[in-house]
């Protein structure tokens, strides 16, 4: 995977503070990290493409409540200091795992994964195994999509259909509000926060980057084995999410969600103790919001059973 193309988040990382959290340095970059909460074992937000840790502030919170909770933005994204994009699942699971480390927040970790950010937590799991407590997986990245789905579902239909950057900068004044919408209650700061990244060229610019070599990153996980044999809960939306509505048709909308209903499945009984949870009235892109009192109930129930 070609790591040497332009940062992508450089003006937003360096343009913007952060309104909680703060900064780890990592191989001499500044990593946005903001940890809440006490206990373990840790749970650690994983965001998806186009998305930042605080977009999972109000899960965080809620998590705090009974054990330690991390959000962050990987490097090159969101508050990160500007990093090549796109980067390999490997790079990014390390970069992880040595950001927690230097925060002093101890394994076994919990990872929450939603969307892409299902990629790293399954790379992280792939590298360091006993450092995985347990995985609550939101709608996450599959390495074995494409056995599932059909053509024009898979993951290189999705480079070919992805949106250019002046169609997304068109949606940048609708992005705005649906984003700051989706989160009535953070507190104002953090939403508008949210909101503005959301309203970003650097949000066009890195979701591109990380969205555009998803056949590669599909690749570099299958090389690897499958995840250790620990608690999974995983969740699998159904709603019609418009923007897919917009260029599939119905049998085709049909087939993805019966193949994600399919990969979800397989996960689940990859493991001693894994569920599957089917949510209908949710897509992909609320389900953190709508679904918020699913996801924390979830959570609590792989940090019960990982301490068991």
């Amino acid at each position: 995977m070609n790591e040497n193309h332009t940062s992508a988040n450089g003006d937003f990382a360096s343009q913007h503070t952060p309104p909680v959290g703060g900064f780890q340095e990592i191989d001499g970059r500044r990593i946005y990290i903001h940890t809440s909460g006490t206990g373990g074992p840790a749970v650690v937000f994983l965001p998806g493409a186009s998305a930042i840790g605080l977009n999972y502030y109000g899960l965080q919170q809620r998590v705090a409540e009974f054990t330690t909770a991390v959000v962050y933005d990987r490097g090159g994204s969101g508050y990160s200091d500007p990093l090549p994009l796109p980067r390999t699942a490997e790079s990014v699971a390390a970069e992880l795992r040595e950001l927690l480390r230097a925060r002093g927040v101890p394994g076994p970790y919990v990872l929450v994964a939603h969307s892409l950010g299902g990629a790293y937590a399954f790379r992280f799991a792939q590298d360091f195994p006993g450092e995985v407590a347990g995985l609550v997986w939101l709608d996450a990245f599959h390495r074995e999509w494409d056995d599932h789905m059909p053509a024009e579902g898979g993951l290189a239909a999705g480079e070919a259909m992805a949106p250019t950057a002046e169609q997304l900068r068109q949606a940048l004044p609708f992005m705005r509000d649906m984003v700051a919408a989706m989160y009535p209650d953070y507190p104002e700061d953090v939403r508008e926060a949210v909101a503005g990244y959301h309203a970003s060229e650097a949000w066009i610019r890195v979701g591109m980057a990380e969205r555009g070599t998803l056949v590669a990153i599909a690749e570099e996980l299958q090389a690897g084995p499958g995840v250790p044999d620990v608690p999974v809960v995983a969740f699998t939306p159904l709603g019609v999410d418009p923007n897919q509505q917009a260029l599939m048709t119905e049998e085709t909308l049909q087939a993805i969600h019966e193949g994600k209903t399919r990969l979800d499945a397989n996960l689940a009984g990859s493991v001693t103790r894994g569920e599957q949870r089917v949510l209908h009235d949710t897509d992909h892109t609320r389900l953190i919001s709508d679904r918020a009192d699913d996801i924390v109930q979830a959570t609590r129930e792989i940090v019960e059973r990982a301490s068991d």
